[in-house]
């Protein structure tokens, strides 16, 4: 199971998910996420399979340029890790 707050561009799941199935053979894989944008949806059925179920609250239509979930729930996933820094 892979729990994450936001399901945006899928890119980093992606990567996590070739990680895990290199080291390891799992029968499934279970994304759990408040909510998720078809973006990333699509792009993890598209590279990882039919053994990734994702669960989440709802799902968005749109991403933003800087991949952000529109109206998604602003920048939550990354203020879930800390006090935000930008240059």
């Amino acid at each position: 199971i892979i729990s994450d707050p936001m399901l945006a561009t899928g890119a980093s799941l992606v990567k996590t998910i070739q990680y895990l199935t290199a080291e390891n053979k799992p029968s499934a894989i279970h994304i759990v996420c408040a909510i998720a944008c078809t973006v990333g949806i699509e792009l993890i059925q598209r590279e990882c399979g039919n053994n990734v179920r994702i669960w989440c609250g709802d799902i968005d239509e749109e991403l933003t340029a800087k991949g952000y979930i529109v109206p998604g729930l602003g920048d939550a996933g990354d203020l879930a890790y800390g006090v935000k820094v930008q240059n």
